[in-house]
């Protein structure tokens, strides 16, 4: 019998009561992680601290998305969202984030971001939503293979 890798794809649940934080330089390069944030993607803090923050970018989020977010933030906004990420062991989480600028003496000099955790229907309803937009956009779309 064979098996799609996708089978072995395990989700990690965020508690309900748990709050993932990260900071990032203005290139989007994480200079902050709480242990929640290690926790949970499974990478320890150091291995975090100076990697792009896309280090945790599911293949399934569409560009769009992020492209969104960088939109919104280059104009001094707050960008939110339902977002997908991998974990180190290729398994996956899904939050509800919320980017925002961080400014000293009124100069933008960092992003934070607080992740929160989403409901399972909040879930299915972005991965077919992302589905489509990746579709669309002609993107790694996903071959599902029935045996």
């Amino acid at each position: 019998m064979e098996f799609n890798e996708s089978e072995f794809l395990i989700e990690t649940l965020v508690p309900s009561n748990e709050l993932i934080i990260s900071r990032t330089d203005l290139k989007g390069v994480i200079t902050y992680s709480n242990d929640t944030f290690a926790n949970i993607s499974g990478y320890e803090i150091n291995e975090l601290i100076g990697k792009p923050h896309n280090i945790v970018r599911h293949p399934d989020m569409p560009k769009r998305v992020f492209t969104q977010m960088w939109d919104k933030l280059r104009y001094y906004q707050k960008w939110e969202g339902v977002v997908k990420n991998i974990r180190k062991d290729k398994g996956f989480y899904w939050v509800y984030a919320s980017v925002s600028g961080v400014y000293k003496d009124g100069k933008l000099v960092e992003f934070k971001s607080l992740r929160t955790p989403i409901d399972y229907e909040t879930k299915l309803k972005y991965q077919k939503l992302y589905d489509e937009y990746r579709n669309l956009d002609k993107e790694n779309i996903r071959r599902i293979i029935y045996k």
